[in-house]
């Protein structure tokens, strides 16, 4: 099974959207919540290439995106074979 690492925010339905279809493919996945703390946001930026906005998404250490980029993976048919691994 694929490692999987979600950098998230309180209040945020696009983290629970995407958390939502990892849990349907039965996916676990280590949660990194960034809402209070300056250095775990750094890190999350400096991960991601820079992109502020939650959920920042990696698989086996690749960077997938957001939300939109997992679901966009999972309609492609490609998400199935990434968590696999």
């Amino acid at each position: 099974m694929a490692k999987t690492l979600i950098y998230t925010k309180d209040y945020c339905p696009h983290c629970v959207k995407a958390k939502q279809l990892l849990t349907i493919k039965k996916q676990d996945f280590d949660e990194i919540d960034v809402t209070h703390d300056a250095a775990l946001l750094d890190e999350m930026l400096r991960k991601s290439g820079g992109r502020k906005t939650v959920p920042q998404i990696f698989i086996n250490d690749r960077h997938i995106g957001g939300c939109d980029d997992l679901y966009a993976l999972n309609d492609k048919g490609e998400l199935d074979k990434l968590l696999a691994g």
